[in-house]
């Protein structure tokens, strides 16, 4: 993708992380301060699609058809991109992919065999990868000279011990790929570095990271790397979350199959979109909208997330042998301080440590394993 009309010697890093129904991004100046110039994206795809780009300078606001696709999306962004010739010739794109598996234990360049091997993972991560795949390709189609990066989430629990990685099932299920590989990595990655930046004593000491958003999890870091975390094999273990059901007796997937006649889609989509808070309020995922509501079930929606958290939190500490620090980061862990202190509340017994908020920023990170690939 190249700026031809433009004399302009600068180049920027693009920042693409692509779901089911949004593709947000951030635009950084490839130098070595990576200076944030934009960012936003395409979201509600499928509802009522609008796209929003911000820069410090101005904010573009703009509905789209009700039919756009994650292509067309992925058009207004770039289009949007070379109009602003300021900012020079887009030198890279780089991408969020959720699931690298044992295949991939860092941020690589992207080909068509790296592709084609990220495509046998898809039915480990169903609700993200293929959304992640399909941007890459798209751009790919493109802009075939384009550099494409790819970097995961699972790749900061890469050094788990078998202790932390394994299941108590027979050999042949492990060798199927049958492991924990655990998530959210790339934000656990940036409160290490954040940490590191500003309080270097507690990056190196035990932390439990919480990422609360649509998607939770917690994870034990000790000297900066991942000992245990709470997803597993997929992105449904672990906290209960937005519609995902976290931690579940397999036996109770056995009896929907046996005794309820539910097929493997049904399953899925149950466990994957219409559990956790949204099933138990009976009412929404939004944490904003159930500390309003004042029925009994938004009450048992938040008070079973906080518990579980809390339990969970208590599993980490065991596998860190104490605690030095509670970071919170995501976006319910940075913004409700009502859940924040529920939890806290239920591990009071566990004190001392500290408690810091972290504001997510994966992008970021993604753009330094970006920089880091291109300069080589």
């Amino acid at each position: 993708m190249k700026q031809s009309k433009s004399t302009n010697k600068a180049q920027t890093i693009l920042v693409i992380n692509s779901g089911s129904s949004s593709i947000k991004f951030q635009l950084f100046s490839k130098e070595v301060t990576l200076k944030q110039l934009a960012w936003g994206g395409v979201y509600k795809l499928g509802v009522s699609p609008n796209l929003i780009i911000t820069t410090k300078q101005s904010e573009l606001k703009k509905d789209l058809p009700s039919d756009c696709s994650h292509d067309t999306a992925l058009h207004f962004i770039l289009s949007w991109i070379k109009e602003q010739t300021q900012y020079g010739q887009l030198d890279a794109v780089a991408h969020r992919v959720v699931h690298g598996g044992t295949l991939f234990t860092k941020s690589v360049r992207i080909t068509s065999d790296i592709i084609n091997d990220l495509k046998t993972l898809i039915p480990l991560a169903p609700l993200h990868q293929g959304h992640n795949l399909a941007a890459i390709e798209i751009l790919h189609e493109k802009y075939p000279n384009l550099i494409q990066i790819a970097c995961f989430d699972t790749s900061f629990h890469a050094n788990h011990t078998p202790l932390f990685t394994t299941y108590a099932l027979p050999k042949t299920m492990g060798e199927a790929g049958i492991r924990r590989y655990g998530f959210h990595g790339l934000s656990y990655e940036w409160v290490v570095h954040f940490l590191r930046q500003n309080d270097e004593s507690l990056a190196n000491g035990r932390i439990i990271a919480a990422h609360l958003g649509n998607g939770a999890s917690l994870c034990a870091i000790n000297q900066g790397l991942s000992i245990d975390t709470t997803m597993g094999m997929t992105a449904l273990d672990g906290l209960p979350m937005g519609t995902r059901c976290g931690q579940l007796d397999p036996g109770a997937i056995i009896y929907m199959i046996r005794s309820l006649g539910l097929t493997p889609d049904e399953i899925e989509s149950i466990l994957y979109n219409q559990s956790g808070l949204l099933a138990l309020s009976d009412l929404t995922s939004d944490v904003r909208l159930l500390q309003e509501s004042e029925t009994p079930n938004t009450q048992l929606a938040l008070d079973y997330f906080c518990l579980k958290t809390a339990q969970l939190m208590g599993a980490m500490a065991v596998a860190l042998g104490g605690i030095d620090s509670v970071v919170f980061t995501g976006g319910i862990g940075e913004n409700s301080a009502f859940v924040r202190d529920k939890i806290l509340s239920h591990i009071e017994f566990l004190k001392p440590f500290k408690t810091l908020i972290v504001p997510a920023n994966e992008e970021l990170i993604i753009a330094m394993h970006t920089m880091e690939l291109i300069s080589k």
